[in-house]
């Protein structure tokens, strides 16, 4: 999911809490005050095509559930617009029977969103704003899962 809407990762640990697994594994990515530029940053502001995110988002949980066919549950929910500091701008959640599958999942998943996710951030501080410089190129869910 990608949307403008505040994420609620305790509902989405609750959603993801399974009789037959004894792992949840909630990531949360929140808006933090520092970045490479030398400003103080006051929040931070995301955009992207909604369609192609949410697209390549089922791509990349897809792909995680042929890596790691015993999960139970991946959600993966993005926000665009502010995002003030300390909120959530990405929730990974991710459950299975053992906590080594769990964990290894969820650290693919925010590694391949982050590769492969079309999505801008603008860093906001006090008297300015940009977009961020920390960008890298853009690959597809298949590259990734080529091993590229």
């Amino acid at each position: 999911m990608v949307g403008d809407s505040p994420l609620e990762p305790e509902a989405l640990t609750r959603w993801a809490t399974r009789p037959e697994c004894g792992a949840v594994v909630t990531f949360c990515g929140t808006a933090r005050n520092s970045s490479t530029s030398e400003h103080e940053i006051q929040a931070l502001e995301y955009d992207t095509s909604v369609e192609l995110a949410e697209d390549r988002v089922r791509q990349v949980i897809s792909l995680a559930r042929s890596r790691w066919p015993m999960l139970g549950a991946i959600a993966v929910h993005h926000r665009v617009g502010l995002v003030r500091l300390r909120e959530p701008a990405v929730v990974i959640v991710v459950s299975s029977p053992h906590r080594a599958a769990a964990y290894e999942a969820s650290q693919f998943c925010i590694d391949t969103v982050k590769r492969c996710v079309p999505m801008w951030k603008r860093e906001i501080w006090e008297g300015g704003s940009a977009w961020s410089e920390e960008a890298q190129d853009l690959l597809s869910v298949d590259d990734v899962g080529a091993g590229k």
